[in-house]
């Protein structure tokens, strides 16, 4: 004897309460999710009369401040460091511009030590950021 299935089920997930499962995560997601800002050191820029902006990708930031703390990319580093770092950099992207964030009470002796180990990892390409003078 020969016995045959009547009733025949599908399995199916369903989906209709699929758009807003997705619009919780995506709620969920842009409410949790944190983006990080370049902090970089407490520094006082000295005052320029004019300035110019180049794109993010195409700069890499070194800030410096009165206590001759220094950093790249969020990165303390010692003055012996610097050199490495930026030679790495370097090698990655040759048309780099390195925009030194220098505090205005830093001695030039410190700055011209800077400047010496930039030269070192062939970054020749330097900005030094000012604020634009305030009434000019």
């Amino acid at each position: 004897m020969k016995f045959s299935r009547t009733i025949k089920t599908e399995s199916q997930i369903p989906t209709g309460s699929m758009g807003d499962i997705v619009f919780l995560l995506l709620v969920f997601f842009m409410a949790t999710t944190i983006f990080k800002t370049e902090e970089g050191l407490t520094v006082t820029l000295p005052r320029a009369e004019a300035g110019l902006q180049v794109p993010r990708e195409r700069v890499t930031h070194v800030w410096a401040d009165s206590r001759g703390n220094i950093t790249i990319d969020d990165r303390f580093l010692t003055m012996e460091s610097v050199e490495a770092v930026l030679a790495q950099k370097m090698r990655e992207n040759p048309a780099l511009l390195v925009g030194c964030n220098l505090d205005s009470g830093l001695p030039y002796s410190f700055v011209d030590e800077l400047l010496m180990q930039l030269r070192k990892a062939n970054a020749i390409n330097v900005s030094f950021t000012s604020l634009k003078e305030s009434g000019t």
